[in-house]
């Protein structure tokens, strides 16, 4: 389906992307069913994942400073995993193994089954109909599962320490807010928003690259994973070194 590069089917992608509002073509039916499948649907096991990291955390890591009478430092570690570094790479894998598979597989189905060319003989252009308003819902989507995960994250850690040591509630977030930068913010929503990009980008152009074989799909999902984790390793390793030059922390 595709006749051209990766560089030159994102470079069309985004800029549907960035001028989505003046597209006819693009579907917000679409955008609205992968927000609710990669946004939605998938909240129960991100709540479920960073309540359970909170929590180990915690358990682990606040007995060890405790003892040397570092105590205080699990705020920072709490904010530095959850917040900047393990929180996003894991919230990214999720989507990658579960959204970015299912794009693959349903364009690449779609491709197989002559709907794409079935769009293209209507005049639409399948590009700005199926692949813009999956970007945009994933990076959406993304964004928003990343705020719950921390949110999660950070009140599963609350509940523990509670076990160790009884603090209010407002004196451990007090406490978390004392140690939070807003460029921890910037870096967790770079990470997170560039893996959504990279990710559907990668998803949505092997799909359309199957030719006419339905056993081409899983091929091309294997491919999809593997360049997307890839592509998440370096974007997070990349923003987490700029944080370290920036910050020096």
């Amino acid at each position: 389906m595709i006749a051209y590069g990766f560089l030159p089917f994102s470079a069309y992608v985004i800029s549907d992307f960035i001028f989505f509002h003046r597209n006819r073509s693009i579907s917000v039916d679409v955008l609205v069913r992968q927000v609710r499948f990669t946004g939605v649907e998938a909240l129960g096991l991100v709540v479920l994942i960073a309540m359970l990291i909170g929590a180990l955390i915690i358990v682990q890591g606040y007995p060890l400073l405790a003892a040397i009478g570092q105590g205080n430092w699990i705020y920072d570690i709490l904010i530095s995993t959850i917040v900047r570094d393990l929180g996003p790479f894991i919230v990214c894998f999720i989507v990658l193994a579960r959204s970015g598979t299912a794009i693959t597989t349903e364009l690449g189905n779609m491709v197989v089954s002559k709907e794409i060319d079935a769009l293209v003989a209507m005049g639409v252009s399948p590009i700005s109909y199926l692949v813009a308003p999956r970007v945009l819902g994933m990076v959406i989507s993304l964004i928003l599962l990343m705020s719950y995960f921390v949110a999660c994250g950070i009140f599963g850690g609350y509940l523990v320490s509670n076990a160790f040591q009884s603090i209010p509630v407002s004196t451990f977030f007090a406490k978390l807010v004392s140690e939070l930068h807003w460029f921890d913010i910037v870096i967790m929503l770079l990470k997170v928003a560039l893996s959504g990009l990279f990710i559907s980008l990668i998803a949505s152009y092997h799909g359309l690259t199957v030719n006419r074989a339905i056993t081409e799909v899983p091929q091309r999902n294997i491919k999809a994973v593997g360049r997307g984790l890839i592509s998440i390793c370096l974007i997070h390793v990349s923003l987490t070194l700029l944080y370290v030059i920036i910050t020096g922390r």
